[in-house]
C-alpha cells in the first residue's frame, strides 16, 4: 500500500541533523526537478525579503520564513515525519508507534511537497516553507513543475498495490494516478454525518486517525474494495463508490458524527 499525504503549512523548528544532503533522499528520479526548485527557492529568499514573501503568500508575521528558505542548505535537518506538524499528523502520531508500525510508515508513507515533490517520512529534510500553490519567477507554478518528473517515477513507486491518496487538491494536481494505476487508487473525504460537509479541522485529524489505525493494523490491503473493508472492520462508517470508466480512482466518504 502506498499513501500519499499532504504536507503541513507549518513545520517544526529546525533539526540538529546534518545539512542537507539531496542525493539521499527518496525517489532519486526526483533529483533534477528538486534542485531546480531548491536553487530558485534559496535565491529568490536570499534576495529581495518584500518579493520573496510576496512569491511565497507569506504574511508580515512569517517574514522570519524568508530567512529560514534563505539557510536552507546549511540548516540542520531530521525526518520528514518530525518536520511535517498539524492536525494531520498530530493524529496519526507517528512518534508512539510500535516499531512494527513504524516499519509499515517508513514503507508506505509518501509526504507531497512544493520543495520537494514528495519524501518519504525517514528522509532527512530541513524545514522550509514552501507551498505547492506557489508560482516562483522562473520555474512557475510548482504543480505544473512536477507533472513531468512524477509522471515518470510515481506508479514505479505504486508498485502493484492500492494507493490510498489523502492528499489536498494543491498537491494532488501535481500527480493524477491513471490508468491501471488509477484502479487500485482511492480517495477519502470525510463528511460530517449530520449535515454531509467537508469540514477542514476533522477531516484532517480523522484522516490522520484513519492512517494510524491502518498502520497498527497491519492491514493487508491491495485493492480499494479490501480497503473499504479494513476500515469498517476498524470501526469505520464508509461510503464507497467504485470507478464508473477505466482509469478512474474509488471515491470513499467516510462519515463522522462529531465534529472535533
Amino acid at each position: 500500500m502506498l499513501v500519499l499525504l499532504p504536507p503541513s503549512e507549518g513545520k517544526a523548528a529546525p533539526g540538529r541533523g546534518a545539512p542537507l544532503k539531496p542525493e539521499s533522499l527518496s525517489l532519486p528520479g526526483l533529483a533534477a526537478a528538486r534542485a531546480a526548485v531548491l536553487d530558485e527557492l534559496v535565491e529568490l529568499c536570499a534576495g529581495d525579503e518584500d518579493k520573496a514573501r510576496e512569491v511565497l503568500g507569506l504574511s508580515e508575521g512569517l517574514r522570519g520564513e524568508v530567512a529560514k528558505n534563505a539557510g536552507l542548505r546549511t540548516a540542520g535537518t531530521r525526518p520528514a515525519g518530525e518536520i511535517y506538524t498539524g492536525v494531520l499528523y498530530d493524529a496519526l502520531g507517528l512518534a508512539s508507534l510500535d516499531a512494527a508500525a513504524k516499519e509499515r510508515a517508513a514503507r508506505s508513507l509518501l509526504v507531497f511537497s512544493g520543495l520537494w515533490g514528495a519524501v518519504r517520512v525517514t528522509d532527512e529534510i530541513p524545514s522550509y516553507r514552501c507551498s505547492m500553490g506557489v508560482r516562483l519567477p522562473g520555474l512557475g507554478a510548482l504543480a505544473a513543475h512536477w507533472r513531468a518528473p512524477m509522471a515518470s517515477v510515481l506508479p514505479e513507486a505504486a508498485g502493484d498495490g492500492l494507493v490510498l491518496d489523502l492528499r489536498s487538491s494543491a498537491y494532488a494536481a501535481a500527480w493524477k494516478p491513471k490508468g491501471e494505476v488509477a484502479g487500485r487508487t482511492a480517495t477519502v473525504r470525510v463528511l460530517h454525518a449530520p449535515t454531509r460537509k467537508v469540514v477542514s479541522h476533522f477531516n484532517k485529524a480523522t484522516k490522520g486517525r484513519i492512517v494510524r489505525s491502518l498502520l497498527t493494523a497491519g492491514a493487508a490491503v491491495s485493492a480499494p474494495g479490501e480497503l473499504v473493508e479494513a476500515l469498517r472492520d476498524l470501526g469505520y462508517v464508509v461510503e464507497a463508490q467504485a470507478p464508473t470508466a477505466a482509469g478512474r480512482a474509488w471515491a470513499l466518504d467516510v462519515l463522522v458524527d462529531q465534529v472535533h
